[in-house]
């Protein structure tokens, strides 16, 4: 059988006469040499069938003769053709499964943590991750650019979101799932820890060990996890009977928690409890600590915010609050399934709640 292309090349193909495939030089669509892509019509000719008969041989479940089927797939795989994931989706449904992802600067463990069950969890879902990340003044931008992508979904992670993204997103259709923190928007979802919650368990813990002079290290003050762990520091402490006797901030880093230690001790030496914004911190001011040879928890406890991966590793042992990475994930992923079958629905916000996980820290 001669194929109507040109530069042919013999091949053999199983369960078919000899073929003669090509090098494939008409219009179309072309990869990344020039080289022009292989399309199911293609295939459809290579093989004998019908365009639809190829779709269906890449489609599960879809009414096929099993011998058509493996004729289709050993041309497709003589060719080299895949199909098109992302045509056949807008031609289905009318989605692309396309979810862009905002996570910013990944500098500590939670965001690291929390990405790769996020990834995880879309890839289960059938979805591709397009991940924007990187400097938070430039990351507007890349917003608004990826934004050209039909995409299925926009999950933006702990940072903030301006009216324009916001704006964008309604106008295209394009659901917008926020985590990490709470906005007010129509058809915007959050998911969001129970931050106030977390300081309140952690000054109770700190109580609870005979704790009076408390300090707080905290995160960059304008974040919104800042502002509520903060906020629930004060409260959890004036509802105590107590006044901090010193508060910093600084970059939910390690090298951030060290240095900002350092201040707290020097505007506070007799300081015997501190709470830290997030784990990150917590692990910097603890080893700045025991530099000045301050026990931990002997002289000081020390309790941190998020319960990382590495927090209950041998020679670690943080007391922290859990800041549950894959319940977070879980519900974000519950609410972007409910958006898309209900665009219209009202915004929803969820709440995860803390935990306060004692080890041997505090």
């Amino acid at each position: 059988m001669k194929l109507p292309w040109s530069s042919c090349t013999r091949v053999q193909i199983r369960g078919l006469r000899d073929s003669d495939v090509t090098g494939l030089r008409r219009e179309g669509e072309f990869d990344v040499t020039g080289e022009r892509r292989v399309t199911a019509m293609d295939v459809a000719r290579g093989a004998g069938v019908s365009r639809s008969a190829v779709s269906r041989a890449f489609t599960p479940g879809s009414p096929l003769d099993a011998a058509k089927r493996s004729r289709i797939l050993a041309v497709a795989q003589e060719l080299g053709y895949r199909p098109n994931v992302l045509a056949a989706g807008l031609q289905g449904k009318g989605r692309s499964n396309l979810v862009a992802v905002v996570v910013g600067r990944l500098h500590n463990h939670f965001d690291s943590d929390f990405q790769a069950i996020l990834m995880e969890g879309l890839a289960r879902r059938g979805k591709w991750p397009l991940v924007v990340a990187g400097d938070p003044e430039m990351i507007e931008a890349d917003i608004l650019n990826v934004l050209g992508f039909p995409l299925d979904a926009l999950i933006v992670r702990g940072g903030s979101v301006s009216a324009p993204v916001v704006d964008y997103c309604a106008k295209l259709g394009i659901p917008l799932v926020v985590s990490g923190r709470v906005m007010a928007a129509p058809r915007v979802d959050c998911v969001c820890g129970d931050n106030a919650g977390g300081a309140h368990l952690a000054v109770a813990a700190l109580q609870a060990r005979g704790r009076r002079r408390i300090a707080y290290l905290g995160g960059p003050p304008q974040l919104f996890s800042d502002q509520e762990r903060r906020a629930g520091f004060q409260a959890a402490m004036a509802g105590a009977g107590l006044v901090p006797v010193a508060e910093d901030s600084a970059d939910y880093s390690f090298e951030g928690g060290q240095a900002a230690a350092l201040r707290l001790l020097a505007r506070a030496p007799g300081l015997d409890g501190l709470f830290c914004g997030n784990d990150a911190m917590a692990l910097g001011a603890i080893a700045a600590l025991r530099d000045q040879g301050r026990r931990v928890p002997q002289d000081i406890s020390v309790i941190g915010f998020d319960d990382i991966s590495i927090a209950p590793w041998p020679g670690i042992d943080l007391s922290t609050l859990r800041n549950d990475a894959a319940a977070t994930v879980a519900e974000l992923l519950r609410l972007l399934e409910t958006r898309l079958e209900d665009p219209s629905g009202p915004a929803r916000v969820v709440r995860i709640p803390t935990r306060f996980i004692a080890r041997n820290t505090h």
